[in-house]
């Protein structure tokens, strides 16, 4: 089933009056206490937007962000009492999309979320299939197709492989990528060679000698087609 909106929050009787607020203007809303019961909804459920509280009773909302990070791209909208500068960036640095601090007020966050699904469906609008030699791109499904292949990967990978996609033939530097993909210049090459392998195995027919990403020494990477 398809919900616009999933509130993560163990403060149950909140959760559930946001719920019926926004159901009174057409915005679909479900919402569990847990960050299990989270990951346990979206395997049987689709949604368009997450709001999440910090403070969950096993598993902090900060780790719950990083998981869905690896699989989604959803915009995750924070719900939390904690005030500090410190707790809204690493929010944001993590992969949140915003911050809204307890307690909020309906018709505002309502707002916000309304807006986030409007944006959602301009750019969705704009997405279009891209192709080159025998490799076609989904940007809205995170789908790689090679000749009649289908290849699904994860967020950050299609986000990798998307950069090289539309650099490709040319060389992408080490620094690039971590700029465009991770967002910081400086990460660790572990992190990157880690996720260029990952590619390799999904895309190439032999990983260990890659005819399509090749790696050029101690600059970066290209892709060719």
């Amino acid at each position: 089933m398809h919900y616009n909106c999933l509130i993560v929050d163990d403060e149950v009787e909140l959760s559930k009056m946001t719920c019926e607020y926004f159901q009174m203007f057409d915005v679909s809303c479900a919402c569990v206490e847990s960050a299990m019961e989270c990951e346990a909804f979206l395997k049987e459920n689709t949604i368009d937007i997450l709001l999440l509280d910090i403070n969950l009773q096993e598993e902090s909302g900060f780790v719950l962000c990083k998981k869905i990070r690896e699989e989604s791209d959803i915009p995750i909208l924070f719900i939390s009492a904690r005030q500090s500068d410190d707790d809204v960036l690493i929010a944001l640095n993590i992969g949140g999309d915003d911050y809204i601090k307890k307690p909020y007020t309906l018709s505002v966050l309502l707002a916000k979320v309304k807006i986030m699904m409007k944006r959602m469906g301009r750019s969705q609008k704009e997405e279009q299939t891209e192709s080159a030699g025998n490799v076609r791109i989904e940007i809205s499904t995170r789908k790689v197709y090679i000749g009649e292949k289908e290849v699904t990967l994860k967020a950050k990978e299609f986000k990798l492989f998307q950069c090289l996609f539309e650099n490709r033939n040319t060389i992408v530097t080490k620094e690039k990528l971590f700029d465009l993909v991770w967002g910081d210049a400086y990460f660790s090459d572990g992190t990157l060679n880690v996720h260029i392998r990952k590619l390799r195995e999904k895309l190439e027919e032999n990983p260990n000698e890659p005819k399509m990403i090749k790696t050029i020494w101690g600059t970066g990477y290209m892709l060719e087609l």
